[in-house]
């Protein structure tokens, strides 16, 4: 049986940003991290839309909005020192009529109030951003950028590994049995021994948090995120990162434009329950995964609060059209035969049992666990924050 200080449950950037601040805080600590994949970034990190977010949507005081913002500037930096591809290009934040002005201007409130750089503008300066682009105002973030998060999460397990770390592939965990001194891991790569153990399980984190004997605050049901990318030709559309100004009571962002690192242009997503936690394909089903979602008391009354929202977000999944018509509200030249499908992503909603979307991060913690409940956007640009934040949890149990 293999030994550690601490085991680190899932090979995201979450788990691997953790591992990466426990070794330069306490190199004497050695770690493991278990993923149930059999190559890293098979899930939500290597899905994710590669942005560098700054803060701008979160409630003020929020988990989200302290680490999106010490988060930004430590992934900057560690851009900046490793080599790895990223750039500051900034975003337009738009209103498409004067509807929306209202929640613009509560969206600029709330930015200031993070201390995230933005401006509000007109139609003109719009048009010298985006010139492709249509709105009666909009919000500039020049601090918004783009990353290959792959690329960092090669850096971060290079790192861990130089300090002694271990990353142990295909090893699902399948048994947690906490000690009086420790805590006992059964994966498929074998069983695995530790003082304290960290879940950042991502799309199976409520499972694992209820294996180590903790009650999960909420439940995973997946949501599909699925994308169509500009074909080449109509990539000069868009400069770098349109969106609409979101729905307050809704955790989503929207459809929108995001250019990623390596020149292509993303459009979406939407937003559909997924039938499978690793449901990025409509076919995919995982009866017990659907059954969960269907039979959770919170799912029903979620979906009795939102189901017009669901409808719609349903239709554009069925009809490229209904698509094409969400994003023609901000780049009226968007055409059908401009799109083509892109891989879809599936995002670990966390809904409580009365029904409401969980839309901050969640830590929960027991004597030799910490659990990560829920971390959706922008956990990949806060994860050295994040990851930061659970060693100093750990440390107040380290004699």
């Amino acid at each position: 049986m293999e030994r550690a200080s601490v085991l680190i449950v899932g090979g995201g950037v979450i788990g691997l940003a953790t591992a990466y601040q426990l070794a330069r805080a306490h190199p004497n600590r050695s770690v493991i991290i278990l993923e149930k994949e059999d190559h890293l970034c098979e899930h939500q990190t290597g899905r994710n839309s590669g942005v560098l977010h700054t803060g701008i949507y979160y409630r003020p005081g929020s988990l989200k909005a302290i680490n999106c913002r010490a988060g930004r500037s430590a992934m900057v930096e560690f851009c900046q020192t490793e080599g790895i591809a990223h750039e500051i290009c900034g975003k337009t934040i738009v209103a498409v009529d004067d509807l929306q002005l209202p929640a613009l201007e509560q969206l600029f409130e709330r930015g200031q109030a993070n201390g995230v750089r933005c401006e509000m503008i007109g139609p003109e300066r719009l048009r010298e951003l985006e010139p492709h682009a249509a709105g009666e105002r909009a919000i500039h973030v020049p601090e918004a950028g783009i990353v290959d998060y792959r690329q960092v999460c090669e850096r971060l397990q290079q790192h861990v590994e130089a300090a002694g770390g271990r990353l142990i592939l295909s090893a699902k965990v399948v048994d947690i049995a906490p000690q009086p001194d420790g805590i006992v891991v059964a994966t498929g790569a074998g069983e695995f021994r530790a003082d304290y153990l960290v879940n950042c399980a991502g799309l199976y984190c409520d499972r694992v948090t209820r294996m180590t004997g903790t009650r999960p605050a909420a439940k995973i049901v997946p949501f599909r995120g699925e994308y169509y990318q500009l074909r080449p030709e109509a990539r000069h559309l868009v400069n770098n990162l349109i969106y609409p100004v979101p729905d307050p009571g809704f955790p989503f962002l929207g459809v929108h434009f995001t250019r990623m690192i390596d020149g292509t242009v993303e459009c979406g997503p939407n937003a559909v329950l997924a039938f499978a936690r690793e449901g990025y394909r409509k076919r995919d089903v995982n009866l017990r995964d659907l059954a969960e979602s269907l039979m959770y008391p919170g799912f029903m009354r979620m979906a009795k609060q939102y189901w017009r929202i669901g409808l719609g977000e349903m239709w554009r999944s069925l009809s490229k059209r209904a698509f094409v018509r969400a994003l023609q509200r901000l780049v009226p030249e968007i055409e059908t035969k401009h799109l083509e499908r892109a891989p879809a992503g599936v995002r670990a909603q966390a809904v409580g049992r009365d029904g409401e979307m969980i839309d901050d991060f969640l830590i929960q913690e027991s004597d030799r666990v910490v659990n990560v409940g829920n971390a959706p956007s922008p956990a990949a640009t806060a994860s050295l924050s994040i990851g930061a934040t659970i060693v100093e949890r750990l440390a107040t149990r380290f004699e």
